[in-house]
């Protein structure tokens, strides 16, 4: 289904900003609102960050993007047609990568057989230390 039959289905309309928005999250493929707003500013500077906020907030609502809380800040937004992964998020640099679930599997078991606990990898994100600054 197209964007705007998309936000169509859902009461809405397919606007140059929230166009605009959601390329912002495609093109960052992991970004803050604040990062979707200088984004978007180099293309529109009639785009605010309020704008930018109240767009996300419907883009998620109408399932073409997903969030996680990848530092204590603001959730960042990445597009919901994206694989699942699984955020590495490093505490040296910023860096922000990603692995397939089934690198996880045996920890995801581990809590089913000890706890009874039934994980969601997609909201599961790792700190640590990337390669580089592991060095």
């Amino acid at each position: 289904m197209k964007l705007d039959d998309e936000l169509r289905a859902r009461g809405y309309r397919l606007t140059p900003q929230r166009q605009l928005v959601l390329d912002a999250v495609r093109t960052l493929e992991h970004a803050t609102p604040e990062e979707a707003h200088a984004w978007v500013r180099e293309r529109s500077a009639a785009v605010n960050i309020s704008t930018v906020y109240r767009t996300l907030e419907v883009l998620e609502e109408v399932g073409l993007i997903k969030h996680a809380h990848l530092n204590h800040g603001a959730p960042t937004y990445h597009a919901a047609d994206a694989p699942e992964h699984v955020h590495l998020v490093c505490r040296d640099c910023g860096k922000i990568s990603e692995a397939s679930p089934p690198t996880v599997d045996l920890m995801v078991q581990a809590l089913v057989e000890t706890h009874g606990f039934v994980a969601d990898v997609s909201h599961l994100t790792v700190f640590g230390s990337c390669q580089a600054c592991a060095r």
